[in-house]
């Protein structure tokens, strides 16, 4: 009699098991591409609000602007690197 961890064992992920999965993955890498160019935007204006800041003696338009930047540098990274991340923790939950 098989118990019900061997047959767990036996299940993978599948990417051709459900009709328009390639679709959702191209959704998901536009996604990606949407949130990387929003990060971009997202730097540039902080930089900006921090120069003016700084060159107007501004101290808390400065440190919004410096926020901005911290902020939009580590969306970017978060989302740069989800295949990683992801990928990561698969392979951890694989090991529990």
């Amino acid at each position: 009699m098989l118990s019900a961890i061997s047959v767990l064992d036996d299940v993978t992920p599948n990417t051709t098991g459900l009709p328009g999965i390639s679709t959702i993955t191209h959704m998901v890498g536009a996604l990606l591409s949407i949130g990387l160019v929003a990060c971009l935007a997202g730097l540039v204006i902080a930089a900006i609000v921090w120069a003016i800041g700084h060159h107007s003696s501004n101290p808390i338009v400065a440190g919004r602007g410096r926020t901005g930047v911290l902020v939009a540098l580590a969306a970017a990274l978060l989302i740069g690197g989800a295949n990683v991340l992801i990928d990561f923790f698969v392979t951890a939950g694989k090991g529990l």
